[in-house]
């Protein structure tokens, strides 16, 4: 449906295509010295997984060098690496933390 404009010409409304935001993977990457349990309480805290997935979570983490915690915005994803980065650093853990696209 069109609008009509002074001098006679239809104005057509076109409905913008807004694409979903980009998708990104909040990763957990394996290392020699974090305990495994200190890894089920990051994922238990910060991607408020049960006890059982974190622990699933964990082993992945540890057997193929690295799990994915959630998938997130970009901005979300970005606080959520920041948070696991500065409560490992706090407990003197090297625990990494990435994000990469989806």
């Amino acid at each position: 449906m069109g609008t009509k404009s002074r001098d006679g010409t239809v104005l057509e409304t076109k409905k913008a295509k807004v694409k979903p935001p980009p998708l990104f993977k909040v990763m957990l990457l394996n290392d020699d010295y974090t305990p495994m349990e200190f890894v089920v309480l990051v994922l238990q805290t910060f991607f408020s997984m049960s006890r059982e997935k974190a622990y699933q979570v964990m082993l992945k983490v540890h057997r193929e060098g690295m799990g994915v915690c959630g998938v997130y915005p970009r901005d979300i994803a970005t606080t959520k690496v920041e948070q696991v980065l500065s409560h490992a650093r706090k407990h003197q853990h090297p625990l990494q933390c990435v994000m990469e696209e989806t």
